[in-house]
């Protein structure tokens, strides 16, 4: 099948913006619930095993949300440059880019998790993590490590589906995928039936095995029935041209996203200065917040496809609706979410520990942080945002001056003057001024846009 403009699975230029929002929203919902109960369900079990283990699995998430940035980067660089295509009726463009990117995001992904494992025990000894800690994230890291390369492969392929409208296929693969990782981890970890018990390693050989099945069938989709990805091996022509225009958003886009471990990274530091406990907590946190925040992670991924054919369509009143909407909408919709989680937050401690001092860290992160997830969901969708109308270099900006000016220095300020309160309320104040700086960004950059367009008619 050819995708063409006219006859692509859903036309996002003529659809109304509140109506693609939802239709392209709603599947990624539930492909993000799944996505992000990977982390969730594996430090559920992973708690079982007990305060130790809690702890060591709290110090990969920076790492392991390094490798996954680097995927969702590179699938922001796909998504733009297909959408945009499509958007503007060159079909075959869109089908090399396609192919040219699954190309490089393999490439990619050896490297970095190549670097990663070299010195991974170097990156967690400089994150706080001590001597006795570092055997079980060894464990945990030496299977998790080689098999990250699938997701890599897999959240591009995703976006490449996103790009042609479709969100309900990366839903359903994603959903597949946390089922078989939610069903093999109790029957690994602690060998229940005829499989041994793994402890750690138990945990991340589930969520292997799921990336390789989810792996299997999203490239036979792409090659075969969707066929947006060609069989054979571009030209070098084609693979350079492709290329460039593909990196030249993934990259910037890559590093904006990695930005967000590399500071959890710092962040989690700074809890190490509290304790092994306060460590456990923020971990705990780490892994709540993609749940809370789920409605903005849903939009950051179908709202770039919709900006994107507009864009590529010369529809800039639409690429700015599409962004007001969401935001407006966002604000709004986290603030609900707060109230939930402030009215549930003892209960969610005790999920996941007995120790009565995690308890109380866990506690204080849920009354605190997620008061700044609205303002954060301002941040998010604004650099998706950014990167679909192709301008991934402010987004890499924003992303360095959120967690380097704002949020990070707040944070560890707060720490110094206030412990661990003053450690999340400065997080809190650094995403509300980045989210004012983020707003005017966008707004600033589409109406630059406007000038352009209006003084070359």
């Amino acid at each position: 099948m050819t995708v063409e403009k006219k006859s692509t699975t859903h036309n996002l230029i003529e659809e109304p913006i509140r109506q693609s929002l939802i239709r392209m929203t709603m599947p990624m919902i539930i492909g993000m619930i799944m996505l992000f109960t990977f982390s969730l369900v594996d430090t559920w079990f992973i708690s079982f095993l007990g305060t130790e283990s809690l702890t060591a699995i709290s110090f990969t998430f920076p790492v392991t949300f390094t490798v996954m940035s680097m995927a969702i980067g590179l699938g922001i660089g796909a998504s733009a440059v297909v959408a945009s295509y499509l958007g503007a009726s060159e079909s075959e463009k869109a089908k090399e880019s396609a192919t040219v990117i699954n190309y490089i995001s393999f490439a990619m992904a050896c490297l970095i998790v190549l670097l990663c494992w070299v010195f991974m025990d170097r990156i967690f000894m400089l994150m706080g993590a001590s001597d006795q800690l570092m055997i079980p994230i060894r464990e945990y890291m030496n299977i998790w490590f080689p098999g990250s390369v699938l997701i890599v492969c897999i959240m591009t392929g995703n976006s490449i589906l996103r790009a042609i409208g479709d969100t309900k296929t990366p839903s359903i693969l994603m959903a597949s995928a946390g089922f078989i990782n939610a069903l093999l981890d109790p029957m690994l970890i602690f060998g229940i039936g005829p499989f041994p018990e793994l402890g750690m390693q138990g945990a991340a050989w589930s969520t292997i095995i799921a990336w390789l099945i989810g792996f299997c069938y999203l490239i036979h989709l792409l090659i075969f029935k969707v066929q947006m990805v060609s069989k054979t091996i571009p030209s070098k022509s084609v693979f350079i041209s492709s290329g460039k225009k593909m990196l030249r958003i993934g990259i910037p886009a890559a590093g904006a996203n990695m930005m967000t471990p590399l500071a959890a990274g710092i962040m989690t530091a700074i809890a190490a200065s509290f304790g092994d406990t306060a460590v456990a907590a923020f971990g705990v946190g780490a892994r709540i917040e993609p749940i809370a925040s789920l409605l903005v992670l849903a939009m950051s991924s179908s709202l770039p496809p919709l900006i994107s054919q507009n864009y590529g369509a010369q529809r800039l009143d639409r690429v700015e609706e599409a962004y007001r909407l969401s935001i407006k909408f966002i604000l709004s919709w986290q603030l609900i979410v707060y109230f939930i989680l402030l009215l549930s937050s003892g209960t969610i401690a005790a999920i996941f520990s007995d120790d009565p001092e995690v308890i109380q860290s866990i506690n204080l992160f849920i009354w605190i942080m997620p008061l700044g997830y609205g303002l954060q969901g301002i941040i998010i969708l604004t650099n998706s945002s950014l990167n679909a109308i192709h301008k991934p270099i402010s987004a890499l900006y924003l992303s360095i001056a959120r967690f380097f000016v704002f949020y990070v220095p707040l944070a560890y300020i707060g720490s110094l003057y206030f412990g661990l309160y003053g450690f999340f309320c400065g997080a809190v104040c650094g995403n509300l001024l980045m989210g004012v700086v983020s707003y005017r960004a966008f707004n600033e950059a589409i109406a630059t846009q406007v000038k352009l367009e209006e003084s070359t008619v």
